[in-house]
C-alpha cells in the first residue's frame, strides 16, 4: 500500500493506502479524493470555516458499509480545530476543518462527505443557516420515473423561492448530489435554533395550504399522498446537512453542487447532475453563490412579513 504526501497549508499531510479504491465501480481511489478536495478548497472552506462536523466515513469504500463520526478521535493531528459542545447527558468533541490541510487529512480518513452544523462553534445554538430540504416524492404506486418525480421538486423551489421573495429573505440553491435540492436563507444569528424552525415551520405550513395538491408538511409518509415534503427538520441544534460542494458516497461519486436560481429550468438538471468527474468546468466558471449568502437576515423581522400573509 502506497502513502501519498501532499504539501498544503504550510503541512505535509500523508494519504495513506492512497490507492484503495473508494468506488470501486468508477476506480475513484482516496487519492482522487483529496486531489478534489485540494482542488475544491477555495470553495468549500468558506461553507466549512468554524463549523463543528459530522463525518460520514467508507474506510472499505461505498459498498462495504459506512459509520457516522461525530468525536474526533485520540489519533487526529493536534493542529486539527475542535469544540467541545454539550449534548444531552454529556458533551462531544467536534472536528471543525478550517483549512484545506485539515480537508486533505479527512479524505484520507475516507471521510467521503462532510455534513455541517448550520450553526458555528462560537454561538452553536444560533444558526446563521435555515434550510429547507426538498426530495421528490415516491414513485411507487404512481408509475412515475425518477425524473418526473424530479419536476415536483423543481416544482416546489420555485414555489418556495416565491414565498421567500415575498419575505424579503434572499435564498440560495443547490443539488444535494442525492435526490433533491436544498434551498438555504442566510440568518444574521440572532434567533436561536428554536425560533429558525418554528418559522421555517410556518413558512412551509403557508406554502402547503397554497398548494394544497402538490406540498406536504406531513411527517408520516402514509399521509403524503404523493405529495412532496416540505422537510424543515435539519433546523436544529446538533442537527447537519450536506456541505456544499461534496462528495457523496454514492455510485459515480456525485458532488451536492451550489447553482443559481436560473438554472433550475435547465431540462438537463438532475440532483446528481455534476460528479467527480465532471466538476472542473464547474469551478472554473464564477460560483454561483457569489451574492445570495453574503448577508444574514432576521427571522424576527421576516416573521412580521410572514403574519401579514
Amino acid at each position: 500500500m502506497t502513502t501519498a504526501d501532499i504539501r498544503v497549508s504550510g503541512r505535509t499531510v500523508e494519504i495513506k493506502r492512497a490507492e484503495k479504491e473508494l468506488f470501486p465501480d468508477d476506480g475513484i481511489t482516496k487519492a482522487d479524493l483529496a486531489d478534489y478536495y485540494r482542488r475544491v478548497g477555495p470553495r468549500i472552506l468558506p461553507q466549512l470555516r468554524g463549523r463543528p462536523l459530522m463525518l460520514e466515513r467508507h474506510p472499505d469504500g461505498i459498498e462495504d458499509g459506512r459509520f457516522m463520526q461525530k468525536d474526533t478521535p485520540d489519533h487526529f493531528p493536534d493542529w486539527i480545530h475542535r469544540k467541545e459542545l454539550p449534548k444531552e447527558g454529556g458533551t462531544v468533541t467536534y472536528p471543525v476543518c478550517d483549512d484545506v490541510a485539515t480537508l486533505l487529512y479527512l479524505a484520507g480518513q475516507a471521510c467521503i462527505t462532510p455534513h455541517r452544523w448550520l450553526s458555528r462553534t462560537d454561538r452553536p445554538d444560533h444558526p446563521d443557516r435555515l434550510v429547507f430540504d426538498l426530495d421528490p416524492p415516491p414513485a411507487s404506486g404512481r408509475g412515475r420515473p425518477l425524473g418526473e418525480d424530479f419536476e415536483a421538486v423543481r416544482r416546489a423551489a420555485t414555489l418556495l423561492h416565491e414565498l421567500l421573495d415575498e419575505l424579503e429573505l434572499p435564498a440560495a440553491l443547490m443539488t444535494t448530489g442525492s435526490r433533491g435540492l436544498h434551498v438555504l436563507v442566510p440568518l444574521d444569528r440572532h434567533a436561536a435554533f428554536d425560533a429558525v424552525r418554528a418559522f421555517a415551520r410556518d413558512v412551509a405550513e403557508l406554502l402547503a395550504d397554497r398548494h394544497p395538491e402538490q406540498l406536504t408538511t406531513a411527517p408520516r409518509k402514509q399521509a403524503r399522498k404523493g405529495r412532496l415534503y416540505l422537510d424543515i427538520q435539519r433546523n436544529g441544534y446538533g442537527q447537519t446537512a450536506v456541505t456544499p460542494y461534496a462528495v457523496r458516497a454514492l455510485p459515480g461519486a456525485p458532488v451536492a453542487t451550489p447553482l443559481s436560481w436560473n438554472e433550475l429550468d435547465d431540462a438537463d438538471l438532475t440532483p446528481r447532475r455534476w460528479t467527480l468527474g465532471t466538476i472542473d468546468e464547474r469551478l472554473e466558471a464564477d460560483d454561483p453563490w457569489g451574492r445570495e449568502l453574503r448577508r444574514g437576515r432576521s427571522v424576527e423581522a421576516a416573521r412580521g412579513r410572514l403574519e401579514k400573509l
